[in-house]
């Protein structure tokens, strides 16, 4: 990455990720998949409308990292930011051009 980085646009992107499923790719674990496709759509839902972002989970702004409850199980989510080929870290996280976004959903009890 590089030392100067655009962190609201940074935040926009993984915003548009959490809230639409556009612009990268959705990894659900396999305790999500077990949960079944009505409670995973609810799971996704929750994460879409998720606004508790503070300085304990998000220090440096970015909106990539949340914890919430929803189907009675406790939920927590990563943004990660690789290379095109998927083989390493983006160098700019804000620039779309290099950069494949992974949005990651599992159980707490799965971390």
């Amino acid at each position: 990455m590089t030392d100067i980085l655009d962190v609201g646009r940074i935040a926009a992107l993984n915003d548009i990720l959490r809230r639409t499923l556009a612009g990268g790719t959705l990894v659900l674990t396999a305790g999500l998949v077990a949960l079944g496709r009505e409670r995973q759509q609810t799971i996704l839902a929750a994460i879409a409308a998720f606004d508790g972002f503070d300085t304990d989970n998000d220090p440096y702004g970015e909106h990539d990292f949340g914890a919430l409850d929803a189907v009675g199980e406790r939920i927590l989510f990563k943004i990660d930011y690789f290379d095109r080929s998927l083989t390493r870290a983006s160098r700019d996280p804000a620039d779309t051009s290099v950069t494949t976004r992974v949005l990651t959903v599992m159980l707490a009890e799965e971390y």
